[in-house]
């Protein structure tokens, strides 16, 4: 008998992140000793007429309105035909930025990888089970934490000592003190001048800056120290392929964007028309590892390295099974705090910063489906909202 999903359940839960807070915007993370930062995020369980259910936490939160508009959709179906599940809901959130796809995209290969007593990277095809990393820190902050150039150099040359084979800056960004830029560029040189001959180094403004000329002096200070990548610069959101054509004409540093653009035919477009040296993947934000393994098969025709945006055991899963891919992103990271990770796992999986063996690199795990055992009672105990539909 072909197995059948009987129901589909959401659960919202809320867990702190100690000494952390936000800037004054509200926007991007940062360190404060003392402060505690209640955050949430989406637990996802596929429930079938069999003793095996699909099962994912999400390593960022999502609202879960587009999950619950498709999930009376899929009860009654066969959770093996992802790819049949995947067209319909596509179409279905046509109207929508369609990121309530991957997390219920990642609970189906859950389930697959069960079913068939193998993990999720086997099913996609394997090519690697060690994956290099890189440092991805928090973002500056002026509490005693990332508040200098010299303090983002002394934590790069920190996570060199533990392993880290790359390192890259969110720093100040833009803001109505000028003098951001001129700290994001002296930390790109300090960080450079200490550790550039011995690891790759990247800059993630997280389209902060307000000007391309902001955006040209920081690109041309990435030049200087040779950094690796120089990722989504803009105030546009990183959607812009005209913008960021004109920026690779002016500098030698190769731009990451892709992060923001969502869907598999403007990310196609945005390679087509040479906007971009390296793409972005990110199994939760990109439709689940069925759309984000297109993409990945996409940037290796034209040639590109796709790099994967954020932690967890699903992106280790990816990572694992693509060829053209260079680092994993333990993020975010910092010297006196600990990173975003929910707790949710009892199997010991870990996404903190001491999370590296000597060489720099993280396990994929190996047990069938996303091969992570989940704490639910913890789950459940700090549960904000409950659908099930069924």
């Amino acid at each position: 008998m072909a197995p059948e999903i009987t129901s589909v359940e959401i659960i919202e839960f809320s867990y702190p992140i100690e000494d952390v807070s936000t800037d004054g915007n509200g926007f991007n993370l940062m360190y404060e000793p003392g402060s505690t930062l209640e955050s949430s995020t989406l637990a996802l369980k596929i429930h079938t007429n069999t003793d095996i259910t699909g099962e994912y936490v999400l390593v960022t939160s999502t609202a879960p309105d587009q999950i619950s508009s498709y999930a009376d959709y899929l009860v009654g179906k066969n959770p093996l035909k992802r790819e049949r599940h995947w067209s319909e809901i596509k179409r279905g959130l046509r109207k929508y930025d369609r990121m309530g796809i991957g997390p219920v995209d990642i609970a189906l290969w859950d389930f697959a990888g069960k079913h068939a007593g193998v993990p999720i990277h086997e099913l996609l095809g394997t090519y690697r089970e060690r994956i290099p990393a890189y440092a991805s820190t928090y973002h500056a902050d002026d509490n005693g934490g990332l508040d200098s150039p010299e303090a983002y150099a002394d934590f790069a040359e920190e996570c060199l000592e533990l392993g880290y084979q790359g390192f890259k800056i969110h720093g100040w960004g833009g803001s109505d003190d000028w003098r951001d830029i001129d700290r994001e560029i002296e930390t790109v040189h300090a960080v450079g001048e200490r550790v550039g001959d011995d690891m790759d180094l990247m800059i993630d403004p997280a389209c902060e800056y307000e000007t391309f000329g902001d955006a040209l002096k920081v690109g041309k200070a990435c030049d200087e120290q040779e950094f690796l990548w120089y990722e989504d610069p803009y105030r546009d959101g990183g959607i812009s392929q005209h913008a960021h054509q004109k920026l690779r004409e002016s500098l030698d540093t190769p731009l990451l964007l892709t992060e923001h653009i969502r869907g598999l035919e403007p990310f196609t477009d945005f390679l087509a028309s040479g906007a971009t040296d390296f793409v972005r993947g990110d199994p939760e934000y990109d439709g689940g590892f069925t759309g984000a393994i297109k993409r990945a098969r996409i940037a290796e025709g034209f040639g590109l390295d796709i790099e994967t945006h954020a932690p967890g055991p699903a992106h280790r899963h990816y990572i694992a099974a693509i060829r053209n891919a260079n680092y994993y992103e333990v993020a975010l990271v910092h010297p006196d705090c600990k990173n975003t990770q929910p707790p949710v796992y009892e199997c010991g999986y870990s996404d903190m910063l001491d999370a590296v063996d000597d060489d720099g690199t993280v396990p994929v795990p190996d047990g069938p489906g996303l091969g992570v055992e989940y704490d639910w009672e913890y789950i459940e105990a700090n549960e904000i909202d409950r659908r099930v539909h069924e």
